[in-house]
């Protein structure tokens, strides 16, 4: 009989005395191993969906099962994502279709959704209706649409997490200035980006909106100045933002503190979407044992 892998078997030796002998009895179980964790990607040929899919085919314990976009329909996500070899996976435009398809196969299955706004609600609907869970990262989501998935995914019973950020360094530039905020009174944060979008982007919203849940009153010096060149003030407690757009520059991110004679600074560049990959994949893994929304990532550093 051939040898079976330590990972498929659970043996124990027993010791039991009869007629004042000893015996051993070595008895052996098989536990079936767990099957892969379908992931199905929403807005699979966007820039961060093309990098999703390598990264979860290069996971262990989880495998691309489904691509849904509006672009590229009908040609494999492998090839637009230009892997060595096709996945044999085409684009659909039919989330639905594609949720049914996997659905039959009574394997654990998330949903990622890098779509927009407007739709997610309805995504994340679909998926729990076929019993999957969703990851979403969708920058500028509301909060109403949050707070009525949250209400949605309590009553399912079924979990979802909504990532305002999937970057680890983000999150822990987040933590690590709500520790400083505590011994600085002066704060300013400073962001930099390639191209013009949103300002103040959803992380610079995110760390002031940290800072100004605690209390703490920043710049009272000039809270009250109405100089344009000061930068926006953001909340009520003097938390300050200046957004510079400059072609070529990577994503940027820095909080500044000062206090009597000295100045601490916190700094984060993101210069390629891989460094979403590590969040997500960690997020695949986490949401699976989740039964109702969690808000953030760092729920689980």
């Amino acid at each position: 009989m051939a040898a079976a892998s330590s990972s498929q078997f659970h043996c124990r030796i027993y010791h039991i005395s009869q007629n004042f002998k000893a015996r051993r009895f070595l008895s052996c179980s098989m536990n079936p191993p767990q099957s892969n964790i379908k992931v199905i990607i929403n807005g699979a040929a966007k820039e961060i969906g093309r990098a999703a899919v390598i990264a979860v085919t290069k996971a262990r314990g989880m495998e691309v099962a489904g691509a849904v976009d509006s672009h590229f329909v009908g040609e494999d996500i492998g090839m637009v994502c230009e892997m060595q070899e096709p996945l044999e996976i085409p684009i659909m435009n039919d989330l639905t279709m594609v949720l049914g398809s996997i659905s039959q196969s009574k394997a654990r299955a998330v949903v990622i959704d890098f779509t927009d706004p407007t739709t997610v609600y309805d995504n994340v609907k679909q998926a729990t209706a076929f019993g999957m869970r969703s990851v979403v990262y969708v920058p500028r989501i509301t909060i109403e649409t949050v707070s009525a998935l949250s209400a949605f995914c309590e009553k399912a019973s079924m979990g979802c997490l909504v990532a305002p950020t999937l970057s680890i360094g983000s999150i822990l530039l987040q933590q690590a200035a709500i520790s400083a905020s505590f011994h600085y009174k002066n704060v300013e944060i400073v962001e930099s980006r390639a191209t013009a979008r949103d300002f103040p982007s959803p992380d610079a919203n995110q760390i002031a909106n940290n800072l100004s849940n605690l209390g703490q009153i920043y710049n009272r010096e000039d809270i009250s100045t109405d100089v344009k060149a000061r930068g926006q003030v953001l909340g009520e407690d003097g938390v300050r933002v200046h957004s510079m757009v400059l072609p070529g520059l990577p994503s940027s991110t820095t909080v500044y503190f000062s206090g009597p004679g000295e100045v601490y600074s916190i700094k984060h560049d993101i210069t390629d979407v891989q460094s979403l990959m590590p969040g997500l994949i960690l997020a695949i893994r986490k949401v699976v044992h989740l039964k109702n929304l969690v808000y953030g990532l760092e729920k689980f550093l």
